[in-house]
């Protein structure tokens, strides 16, 4: 019985700590609060310009600052038709290329974004790069790594609210924060999510680059171009060993654009 009680308890604290991903409806399991994690994300985020090379006042730069102003405009008048802007509160969005040889972009809570310049000749033009940054800011938009970091409280500490967590086992709970986020030693190479969760970025990201007003018939492009350059590498881009993009992905792709181009206004 008390077996029972323990789990019925359980259960229903789950279902309380979910929230529910834009577009697709899924339920996600979220233990942290979005002040908590954009609070630790902004402390990354300086931590990791500080200990990078910034590129600035290129053309390259200006382009990243470009077509990520655009799509967080696209992102803020999608919320907002959503009736979801109150997800955007504090946010405090930013845009920086770095030096870097990786194929790589991430985007941290909060809007915190960062490009590497090695994948700049895959990406080639501004559709190129919209498609990388609307796909890594659909992760954060989709609470994909808070979800990760949910789930993990929930094994590694039982479901302990992040407050409690820092307050309690700081070194532990950083740790989560920087294998959710991909930040500290591991910065720049993004742990890998699930396959639902990859389509869901797929998903959103082709909506907020049409909304931004980019072709998203760009996506499907790019990733083939990312799958010829990991055939033509003997290590493959950290963006594809991290985001599959196989036969499969493309064609999904296909179905997704189709939707996006309602989005879509030159």
């Amino acid at each position: 019985m008390k077996k029972l009680l323990l789990i019925v308890l359980c259960s229903l604290f789950i279902i309380s700590a979910c929230e529910t991903v834009p577009i697709t409806g899924r339920q996600q399991l979220s233990l942290v609060s979005s002040q908590e994690l954009n609070s630790m994300s902004f402390d990354a985020y300086r931590s990791f310009l500080s200990k990078n090379q910034v590129v600035r006042d290129t053309p390259q730069a200006y382009m990243v600052k470009r077509v990520g102003f655009n799509i967080q405009k696209a992102v803020e008048r999608f919320m907002s038709q959503q009736n979801l802007s109150s997800r955007l509160n504090g946010y405090a969005w930013e845009f920086n290329l770095v030096q870097d040889k990786h194929k790589n972009a991430w985007c941290m809570p909060g809007g915190k974004v960062v490009v590497y310049n090695g994948i700049l000749p895959v990406t080639i033009d501004d559709a190129g790069l919209a498609v990388v940054m609307g796909h890594e800011i659909a992760h954060a938009i989709a609470n994909h790594g808070a979800e990760r970091m949910s789930q993990e409280l929930l094994v590694q500490m039982g479901g302990m609210a992040l407050s409690t967590a820092v307050a309690r086992q700081p070194q532990q709970t950083q740790s989560l924060f920087l294998e959710a986020f991909g930040v500290g030693s591991a910065v720049g190479v993004l742990l890998p999510y699930s396959r639902l969760q990859e389509s869901e970025a797929d998903r959103l990201g082709t909506i907020f680059m049409a909304m931004a007003g980019y072709d998203p018939r760009s996506a499907t492009g790019f990733w083939q171009r990312m799958i010829a350059t990991e055939r033509a590498t003997a290590a493959a881009p950290e963006l594809l060993s991290t985001h599959p993009a196989d036969a499969t992905r493309i064609n999904n792709l296909k179905g997704y654009i189709a939707d996006a181009m309602k989005y879509y206004r030159r």
